[in-house]
């Protein structure tokens, strides 16, 4: 991969990262279902121009909107509202990768090699061990609504694996059609005090939700679409690991996230889960 290339993808690690840190700060000001849905409006204003009604595939499209759009990210923006600190929220949030695999097997029919199993296995223990850190232990809520969001997370990549012929921002933006009005009415129906919320946001806090759309969407997903049309999959999704390890330093760094033992030893296990499952096997060479 070429050097500015590589550029590229650190760029794409840490925008995503750098996702969770705005991510906390607004749901510190607004309610979860609220900063979703500015998020998505947001996001739906950029990618307007984009839209275009594409015949046989539109339902597909809905129900990713639905699942991703709303599942996905309502429950995500929720466990960080929930959560005691940044770092914790980044790890659990990669589950959605092991979902992925296990999903793919029942779904999909695809085969898991021993290698996967072991990757799947460490993943899931790397995250129960995140669960007994004292600061998470006492949001427990937060890891189950973290998980949760990246169970959403799988079944929108499977989603996304059986659509052809649409676009990344075309599929962001009818994302954000399905995902706006929808978080925008459960925050009306859940939550509270809006109006206010909007009306005493200082600059920073309303630059979350922008940063989370223009950034995190536009910027992140933009660049790995980029990279996937010059390199393989093998060689571009490894690369994406580093996001959750910038995410932690940006909680302790920004957020002021204190890291205990077992909350390396669990991030590290689930972080050599990911590496095993994304990273494909050295091909044996034939005598």
């Amino acid at each position: 991969m070429k050097p500015i290339d590589l550029l590229l993808a650190l760029l794409a690690n840490a925008v995503w990262a750098f996702n969770f840190v705005a991510g906390k700060a607004g749901v510190e000001h607004f309610q979860p279902f609220l900063f979703t849905a500015l998020r998505f409006g947001l996001l739906l204003l950029a990618l307007l121009p984009l839209l275009r009604w594409i015949p046989g595939r539109m339902g597909g499209i809905f129900r990713i909107g639905l699942v991703q759009g709303v599942l996905h990210f309502g429950f995500i923006f929720a466990g960080l509202e929930a959560s005691g600190d940044i770092s914790s929220v980044a790890i659990a949030a990669q589950l959605y990768v092991p979902f992925s695999a296990l999903l793919a097997l029942v779904l999909l029919g695809e085969k898991l090699s021993r290698r996967h199993w072991l990757g799947i296995a460490s993943a899931f223990t790397g995250v129960l061990a995140i669960g007994f850190d004292p600061i998470v232990f006492h949001h427990l809520d937060a890891l189950l609504l973290i998980t949760a969001g990246a169970l959403a997370m799988a079944v929108a990549t499977i989603q996304m694996r059986q659509l052809r012929g649409v676009s990344v921002f075309v599929l962001q933006g009818w994302i954000a059609v399905c995902a706006t009005p929808t978080l925008a009415l459960l925050s009306l129906l859940f939550e509270r005090d809006q109006w206010q919320a909007l009306q005493t946001a200082t600059w920073l806090e309303l630059a979350a939700p922008l940063y989370s759309a223009i950034g995190a969407s536009l910027v992140g997903h933009g660049i790995v679409y980029y990279l996937l049309g010059r390199y393989p999959v093998g060689v571009t999704t490894p690369l994406m690991l580093l996001s959750p390890v910038l995410a932690i330093a940006f909680g302790v760094w920004l957020w002021g996230d204190m890291l205990t033992w077992k909350l390396l030893l669990g991030g590290l296990l689930t972080l050599a889960g990911l590496a095993i499952i994304t990273i494909p096997a050295p091909r044996r060479r034939s005598a």
